[in-house]
């Protein structure tokens, strides 16, 4: 007679999981076996699980991650330039909770993106809020922000970020404002969060793509020095999957 009403207390609490565990439990007899003890530490652990993995769904889509990539997923041969066990080491986030950078740099079509992903969705399984970002879409909303009087909001929404990752970084030449910017974004962060920078753009080009000297120095020095850095070789993973292009086994 107790059910019933007991199943719906559980709904009131949001206790989704404990409640199907239960519902299962009340439907099969090999749970009678089992100890009082036994049966409430089964329907802790559903509970425990479910909101686990609804906390994890929300934080990947709250990063907005363009492509679906995960670190089992990745080509981690030698001949795309990357370290195996230093790839894998960095898959731990560690990094990420230590308020380091990584910059994960590489030709067009070297599948950077993909490996931004796999990193990010990584650090979103160990418990860390992340947003993907591409550059030049963050400094269009930075300067609607500034129009719009939201400006200082966006800042420090950005701040709160964990894992802020950077798409396309400095593939276009800056202007002063958006140098600026930049910089107000990374001042935030410079040890107090993570930051992934991904680009095409050598790293010794950085500089001359930042108008202001002082500024592109300040950049610099927030982002390089407390950075792991990745360079991807080999061909365009974008030819190499293509129906067109043969298979070279």
């Amino acid at each position: 007679m107790l059910t019933q009403p007991l199943l719906d207390k559980l709904s009131q609490l949001h206790l989704s999981g404990f409640r199907a565990a239960l519902e299962e439990q009340l439907h099969n007899p090999q749970y009678a076996d089992l100890s009082f003890e036994e049966r409430l530490g089964l329907l802790v652990d559903v509970e425990t699980t479910r909101r686990a993995n609804n906390s994890l769904r929300r934080r990947i889509q709250a990063a907005h991650f363009p492509q679906l990539a995960t670190i089992e997923d990745l080509d981690l041969s030698a001949k795309r330039g990357l370290n195996r066990a230093q790839v894998l080491q960095l898959s731990q986030s560690e990094w990420v909770d230590r308020h380091l950078n990584l910059m994960i740099l590489g030709a067009t079509g070297a599948g950077k993106t993909y490996l931004a992903c796999a990193f990010g969705r990584a650090a979103c399984q160990a418990g860390f809020n992340v947003r993907y970002e591409r550059t030049s879409r963050l400094l269009q909303s930075l300067e609607l922000a500034r129009a719009d009087g939201s400006y200082p909001l966006l800042l420090r929404s950005l701040a709160r970020i964990q894992l802020l990752i950077f798409d396309d970084w400095l593939r276009d030449p800056l202007s002063r404002s958006q140098a600026r910017d930049l910089l107000e974004i990374l001042d935030d962060r410079y040890g107090r969060s993570a930051t992934m920078v991904v680009t095409q753009a050598p790293v010794a080009d950085w500089h001359s793509r930042i108008p202001d000297p002082t500024i592109s120095d300040a950049v610099l020095d927030r982002l390089i020095h407390n950075a792991y850095r990745l360079e991807l070789k080999g061909d365009s993973m974008r030819k190499v999957h293509s129906p067109l292009h043969p298979n070279d086994d």
